[in-house]
């Protein structure tokens, strides 16, 4: 852990910050796929519903990342950061009261809205307070932390589900809101960004991400990071239900407790995937391991498309996640590389959410093609994003060790 050590004190407590800020937010947003068989039972929802619920949630995510990006630059990465955490904790504890749908797409609004606003403020954060040529690294630790979020929630679902009903899991959701005073006592803002705040002239907007040399750039990025959000949340948000459902329901029959276990295990990949992907991508750059873990996605995706055997689809889990959500720790590197200072966090939540907007039409599409033709057709569906993801890095440059402007 040399390179850890390599840090400074400020350095390290931002990255302890924004790693439980996103884990705990992967804890509440996750939470819904989770209780989602339960839930569609008890609130008498369809698959194209549940779905649209999905979607709604990752449209006010990409609003939320928008509307925050723009904070964090012109108010302060922290702040932004402990706003966010709020929001995302109070509704999805709200969620746990809703009794019609109309107040549960409420709720989970709000919910997308801090939960987009926590990455844009997070991985800004990271990149101004990392050295260089460790920044790959600590964005990959960041990341990882979502899996750790993603497992904890299918054990929280595991043990109150069954006992308290899916009402007291969104209950729990509220915890996180503590974390935010933690993060007001011991994390500082970036020095960086403490000079370009001092200079309001140099500060930026929107309208710079759309100028050259910037704007082929930032399409690129975006629509890269669209195709894997797409794909990222047509598999996972659907993913616990397809486990858990009866064969008779178009699922595999394991039942709540199996489901969740396949679940946990599957985030021991996703985490190993997260944190591999920093190393190889500060050690060969960020385009080649990209394209390698996306076209690795889309190969393994279809072979999971393949079988619905429980032991196969067990052992495949761990490697579907590894390959399939790894890639994610690269983007707040390649973005912070990309733009400077004064429009980073606005463009990081730009490409970032607008790939949400996108990705928003995900849960739809797979939950309608899973109930038209399976969920081995909607399997390929994600696949085919995978592939259009890796062909897109055609268009963004090598950044690996720029220092940050």
């Amino acid at each position: 852990m040399t390179w850890w050590r390599e840090a400074s004190s400020d350095a390290r407590r931002a990255l302890v910050a924004a790693s439980l800020g996103w884990m705990l937010d992967a804890f509440d947003v996750m939470l819904y796929a989770l209780v989602l068989a339960a839930l569609m039972s008890d609130l008498g929802l369809d698959k194209a519903t549940a779905g649209w619920l999905g979607s709604l949630t990752l449209l006010a995510s990409a609003a939320g990342g928008l509307v925050f990006g723009v904070v964090a630059d012109r108010y302060g990465r922290t702040r932004a950061l402990m706003a966010s955490v709020v929001i995302y904790s109070v509704f999805t504890a709200a969620c746990g009261l809703a009794q019609t749908v109309a107040q549960l797409a409420a709720f989970r609004v709000g919910l997308g809205l801090g939960m987009g606003g926590e990455w844009a403020a997070g991985a800004a954060l990271v990149s101004e307070t990392w050295p260089a040529r460790h920044r790959g690294k600590a964005l990959a630790l960041m990341q990882s932390s979502w899996a750790i979020g993603y497992g904890l929630a299918a054990i929280v679902t595991m043990l109150v589900l069954p006992r308290f009903g899916w009402r007291a899991v969104f209950f729990v959701g509220v915890l996180p809101a503590l974390f935010v005073f933690w993060i007001r006592r011991h994390v500082r803002e970036p020095e960086v960004w403490s000079r370009a705040a001092r200079a309001p002239r140099e500060r930026g907007g929107f309208g710079r991400i759309f100028r050259r040399p910037l704007l082929g750039l930032t399409l690129a990025v975006t629509a890269m990071n669209a195709c894997t959000m797409f794909a990222w949340w047509g598999f996972n948000l659907w993913i616990p239900s397809y486990l858990a459902l009866p064969l008779g329901d178009g699922g595999v029959g394991l039942g709540t407790t199996t489901m969740g276990w396949f679940v946990v295990v599957m985030q021991v990949g996703m985490f190993f995937g997260y944190v591999t992907f920093g190393f190889v991508s500060d050690a060969i750059g960020r385009r080649r391991t990209y394209v390698g873990y996306l076209v690795m996605a889309a190969l393994l995706m279809l072979a999971y498309a393949a079988t619905s055997v429980p032991v196969v689809l067990l052992v495949l889990g761990p490697f579907v996640a590894f390959f399939g959500t790894g890639y994610f720790s690269g983007f707040g590197a390649v973005t912070a590389e990309i733009y400077d200072t004064t429009i980073r966090a606005t463009a990081q939540g730009f490409t970032y959410n607008i790939g949400r907007v996108v990705s928003a039409v995900a849960p739809l599409a797979v939950g309608s093609l899973y109930a038209s033709h399976g969920f081995p057709a909607a399997l390929r569906l994600v696949a085919a994003a995978f592939a259009v993801a890796a062909c897109l890095w055609v268009w963004i440059p090598e950044t690996r060790g720029r220092e940050l402007a």
